[in-house]
């Protein structure tokens, strides 16, 4: 899922180390501190190469020093703080969420764990639970998950995030397809559980999210919208795709 460079705004800082509405903190690193890392026996050149990645990204560094799981939070924050999707009492499904990041956002900004807003969190990969969530270790692509998620839930969403991502080949328009099958299963998934002005937040690839899924989206959300994150690293391809004011009222 560094120091960190203040803003000079007078928004409110949340306890994440963000302003919401009035600017947003961004880990920033010194030139004079990168970390060269030296290939090793047995460590191939991609792995040597993500490893100097990792140690010298900012929000890698910040993300530890403040007890976050992931680099990833920080794109959930900043689109929060730009779009509002997390409030506090808010009811909020978490689809991919290993190893905890976004879980633990969406818990701090809804107060779930204070009693006041419900964090649902799934991934097939094992992960620890989040104080204040229900997180649960099945895979979403099962028949099943849907229940599960609803039963665990225990009523309607108010925002259906997903930061899903299938495994990458390296090959462009297949690792697109693969994302946009999943960002319509997430869609499915939230056209049966959001409430009325709901919202959907969704990873999809560059190159737009599909038209029949973006058409599908459009007639049941009153804005549609895509975003890229600071937080996201430059060369990958990810943009997320933000939907808000759902129409319970309307038919698939």
């Amino acid at each position: 899922m560094s120091s960190r460079k203040p803003t000079g705004s007078g928004g409110r800082r949340s306890s994440s180390g963000t302003t919401r509405s009035g600017g947003r903190s961004a880990p920033t690193r010194s030139r004079d501190l990168t970390v060269k890392v030296r290939s090793a026996r047995g460590r191939t050149t991609s792995s040597t190469q993500w490893l100097q990645r990792q140690l010298n990204d900012p929000y890698v560094q910040e993300a530890k020093r403040l007890g976050l799981r992931s680099r990833a939070a920080f794109k959930l924050m900043e689109l929060d703080d730009r779009f509002e999707l997390l409030k506090p009492g808010l009811r909020v499904v978490d689809l991919g969420a290993a190893p905890g990041g976004w879980t633990q956002v969406a818990v701090q900004r809804t107060r779930a764990q204070e009693g006041q807003g419900r964090v649902v969190g799934i991934d097939i990969l094992p992960w620890e639970g989040v104080a204040g969530a229900s997180c649960l270790i099945h895979d979403f692509m099962a028949d099943d998950a849907p229940d599960r998620l609803k039963e665990a839930m225990g009523g309607p969403a108010d925002l259906v995030l997903s930061d899903m991502a299938a495994p990458t080949t390296g090959h462009r328009k297949t690792d697109h397809l693969r994302v946009m099958a999943l960002a319509e299963a997430a869609w499915d998934f939230a056209e049966s559980i959001l409430a009325e002005g709901g919202a959907f937040c969704c990873k999809v690839f560059q190159g737009g999210t599909e038209d029949a899924l973006l058409k599908r989206i459009k007639m049941r959300c009153r804005t549609v919208r895509h975003a890229k994150p600071a937080a996201s690293r430059p060369e990958s391809p990810e943009v997320y795709l933000l939907a808000q004011g759902f129409r319970a009222d309307i038919e698939k």
